[in-house]
């Protein structure tokens, strides 16, 4: 297939909330997409760009799926200018329940598969020479605001560290690394962590309109971390 004018994002998470929200976003800028997702399927959205969108099987807890997914994608539009790391998953449980094994989930899905994906789409983010890349970190990556959040803080806080190793890793060859960092979403996610009611929440297509403006800055304007909050605290 002949390399595709428009620009190419992978989006993990697609499927929902974040993930599908940025996709529409990219979508109607003029942006292709691939969508990392559980249970591939079409949506309404879609109709009239399926020439655009890409949708990919993925589980982020398979460590060869990246691989398969990236080289999949490339192969449909013969390059990747971009991967948003948007798929992740929360625990409410304090430092002192959870187990080992619920800890290593959060940091394989939070922060390994993440890596992973940087890695599988760096050839040609690489060779691009304004590769973007945006993990989906979160404000709990920056603070721990309670004891029920503290178990997906500290994958989080390894999620804002990746970005960083990631921006000095490809600073030379013209690549940029985000962390994005939201308060509460209206979404599935924040629905079970929190009784804040969702119209008071940080809209997802705000957050799509946020990443969208990341991607589209200049080399010389890198953003290391952007922080969003729909609540007053005293630092977000």
């Amino acid at each position: 297939m002949p390399k595709n004018e428009s620009r190419v994002a992978l989006i993990s998470g697609g499927g929902r909330g974040i993930g599908s929200a940025i996709a529409q976003r990219l979508v109607s800028a003029g942006w292709s997409v691939s969508l990392g997702m559980r249970n591939p399927d079409r949506q309404a959205w879609m109709a009239g760009s399926e020439d655009r969108i890409h949708l990919a099987a993925y589980n982020a807890l398979d460590a060869d799926a990246e691989e398969a997914w990236a080289a999949a994608a490339a192969k449909r539009f013969g390059r990747i200018d971009a991967i948003v790391a948007n798929a992740g998953v929360a625990n409410p449980k304090d430092v002192i329940e959870a187990s080992d094994e619920e800890l290593q989930q959060l940091l394989d899905i939070n922060v390994k598969a993440p890596r992973r994906l940087a890695r599988a789409a760096w050839p040609w983010l690489a060779s691009a020479g304004n590769g973007r890349i945006i993990v989906m970190a979160s404000l709990s990556g920056k603070r721990v605001k309670s004891a029920r959040s503290g178990l997906y803080s500290i994958s989080k806080f390894a999620a804002v560290a990746l970005a960083h190793a990631l921006r000095h890793a490809g600073f030379d060859c013209g690549v940029r690394a985000t962390a994005v960092c939201p308060g509460f979403v209206a979404s599935d996610m924040s629905a079970a962590l929190t009784d804040l009611p969702q119209d008071r929440m940080t809209d997802p297509a705000d957050i799509a309109r946020i990443i969208e403006m990341l991607l589209d800055l200049p080399n010389e304007a890198s953003v290391a971390e952007f922080t969003i909050n729909c609540q007053l605290e005293e630092s977000f």
